[in-house]
């Protein structure tokens, strides 16, 4: 009986295997495009307020700093602050040499993380429900999903932290680094769509209120959340079948996060980066 276990246990050791091999596939170029992000926001938005040039800021996005608006700058300033931080603090949280190697920089970077994405999704209620932006409510609402879900996700990998249910926990960081990620997200899906087209993709309107930019907004962390769980169904189920589809979508999702990395890199951070 022993041996036939064996023998059905078997073809699932590198069917488990393939499918986290998998998993590191897609991480490698998240990593880099989230690092290739993180050191956007310091040259753009760190060297300008170090420079005292926060009137800069006004060049690269739409209603940026507001004369007299004291409480809405200050969010956006902690807002852009907390998105350097989070990028870079997220991607060590997921490496599993820092993570077993150094763990109490691993429980501490943890608890900034939490802090901080809680802090940030404060700061974009305050800014998308308080200033005018680009897009229409709908919009509005995509990104209050988002700060909602980074909230619930957060608290929940907090919890099982406490509780010790370190594998629960590592879903539910998973899960929580999707929904941080959204505004990356988008800025790689868009890096993707134009690469693609080779310019401006159909569907996206001057004001960022067409069906592509509002189907963007709402991707954004909705698929990356969608192609997680299809991950972790993989990993749970006994069907190598179920393994094997997986590993397959994790694989198409690896290429088009790296295909959308580069052009994010090429479209919206190198130019920017080497001025």
């Amino acid at each position: 009986m022993s041996e036939a276990v064996a023998l059905r246990t078997a073809p699932r050791l590198p069917a488990d295997a393939i499918l986290r091999a998998t998993g590191v596939l897609w991480f490698i170029p998240a990593l880099i495009g989230q690092w290739v992000f993180a050191f956007y926001i310091a040259v753009q938005y760190g060297g300008s307020a170090f420079r005292g040039d926060l009137a800069a800021w006004n060049e690269i996005m739409h209603n940026g700093l507001i004369a007299g608006d004291v409480i809405g700058n200050l969010a956006l300033m902690v807002h852009i602050a907390i998105a350097f931080v989070i990028t870079v603090g997220g991607t060590l949280q997921l490496i599993p040499f820092v993570r077993n190697r150094a763990r109490s920089f691993h429980r501490w970077n943890g608890r900034t993380y939490v802090a901080v994405a809680m802090l940030s999704s404060v700061a974009a209620l305050w800014m998308v429900w308080t200033r005018d932006g680009l897009g229409t409510i709908v919009n509005d609402i995509a990104i209050s999903i988002d700060a909602v879900l980074i909230m619930a996700f957060a608290w929940m990998m907090w919890r099982t932290a406490r509780a010790r249910r370190f594998d629960e926990h590592q879903r539910w960081a998973l899960r929580t680094f999707m929904v941080v990620s959204g505004v990356w997200f988008m800025r790689v899906m868009y890096g993707f769509l134009i690469m693609l087209m080779q310019g401006r993709p159909p569907g996206v309107g001057s004001n960022m209120d067409g069906p592509t930019d509002i189907a963007v907004g709402f991707g954004s962390y909705l698929v990356p959340l969608a192609l997680l769980e299809i991950y972790f169904w993989g990993k749970r189920t006994p069907s190598l079948a179920g393994k094997a589809l997986a590993a397959g979508v994790t694989t198409l999702a690896a290429g088009a996060t790296a295909f959308g990395v580069f052009g994010a890199i090429m479209v919206f951070w190198a130019p920017r980066i080497a001025v």
